[in-house]
C-alpha cells in the first residue's frame, strides 16, 4: 500500500497495460460498443483511462476491468472515454445541399419530416441539419433527434454551447441568423438560438444494443462516419436496424469514405455516400 504522501506523487499515466489486458478490453468494447480497437489504439485506451485510475486509485487494468465490469456506471464511463466524437458544423456539406433540395420539392401539406442524426457527437450535425431545414423555407413541420453511445457528449448537444472557433465553416449568413456570440463570462463561446434548438432533441442510445427504443420512422437518417469503427458482421446487423426504421423513398447517409458494398440492403444507391430505401 502507498501512504498518503506517495499516493499523491504516484504517476497513473506510467501504468502499462499489458497484452493480455488489452485483448480483454477489446473483446468489452466490442461486445458492448461494437468498436474494433485496432493494437495501435493501445495509446489512446491508457491515455484516456489513467484519469480513471487515478480517480478510483487503481494500480493496474486488470483490476479496473473487474471495476467496469461490475459497475454499470462506471462502464458507461469507460464507453465515454474510449469513443470517438470527431464532428464539425457543415462536415461533408454536399449532403446538406441534398438535402435542402430533397425537402423543397415535398408537398407542404405532409405530415411530420422527421431525421436523425444517428451518431450525433456533441450536436454539430443535428444543428446544421435544423440550420439548413430552417433556412429552405419549408412549410411542414420537421424535426432532429439526435442520439450517441456517449452520454456526456449527448448532454454536451443538449447544451448547445460551442466554442466560437467551431463557426469557422458555418456559412456567415446562418451564423449570424441562428448562433448568438456569447458575452462576458460566455466570451469565445456561442449558443445555438432557441428557434432551431427546439426542433432537435436528443437522446442516449448504443446503435450495438439488442432491442433499440421505440424511436419511430424516419424520412432521412445520417449514419456518417461511424461504420469506419465496425467490422463486416457488426456493419450488417447494423444496417439491418437502421433500414427498420427509414420510411419507404427515406435517405440514408453515410460518411464520403464509407459504402455499403458487400452488405446486402433494400438500399438503392442515388450517389456516392447517398443510398433511398425502395
Amino acid at each position: 500500500m502507498f501512504d498518503s504522501e506517495q499516493e499523491k506523487y504516484f504517476d497513473y499515466t506510467s501504468v502499462n497495460v499489458t497484452d493480455a489486458e488489452y485483448e480483454a478490453y477489446q473483446e468489452l468494447v466490442y461486445s458492448v460498443a461494437g468498436i474494433s480497437l485496432k493494437e495501435k489504439k493501445k495509446p489512446l485506451l491508457t491515455g484516456r483511462l489513467s484519469k480513471r485510475l487515478r480517480y478510483h486509485k487503481i494500480r493496474n487494468y486488470t483490476d479496473y476491468l473487474n471495476l467496469i465490469k461490475a459497475d454499470a456506471h462506471e462502464q458507461q464511463m469507460m464507453i465515454d472515454l474510449v469513443s470517438t466524437n470527431e464532428t464539425s458544423f457543415f462536415r461533408e456539406e454536399k449532403h446538406f445541399h441534398f438535402l435542402e433540395n430533397y425537402v423543397k420539392n415535398l408537398d407542404p401539406r405532409r405530415g411530420p419530416f422527421r431525421i436523425w442524426s444517428a451518431a450525433c457527437s456533441s450536436g454539430m450535425e443535428a444543428y446544421t441539419t435544423a440550420m439548413v431545414m430552417a433556412e429552405s423555407g419549408v412549410k411542414f413541420h420537421w424535426e432532429i433527434l439526435g442520439t450517441d453511445i456517449s452520454t456526456r457528449i449527448v448532454e454536451k448537444a443538449r447544451k448547445a454551447l460551442y466554442p466560437v472557433d467551431a463557426a469557422n465553416r458555418i456559412p456567415q449568413p446562418y451564423l449570424k441568423k441562428y448562433c448568438m456570440k456569447g458575452v462576458r463570462d460566455m466570451s469565445g463561446y456561442m449558443l445555438i438560438d432557441k428557434k432551431i434548438r427546439s426542433n432537435a432533441t436528443f437522446r442516449h442510445m448504443n446503435l450495438n444494443e439488442q432491442p433499440w427504443p421505440d424511436i419511430g420512422l424516419f424520412d432521412v437518417i445520417f449514419l456518417r462516419n461511424v461504420m469506419i469503427y465496425f467490422d463486416k458482421p457488426t456493419k450488417q446487423c447494423l444496417i439491418n436496424n437502421i433500414i427498420q426504421h427509414l420510411k419507404s423513398d427515406g435517405y440514408l447517409f453515410v460518411g464520403h469514405s464509407e459504402n455499403l458494398l458487400g452488405i446486402p440492403t433494400t438500399l438503392k444507391t442515388v450517389q456516392p455516400s447517398v443510398y433511398r430505401k425502395l
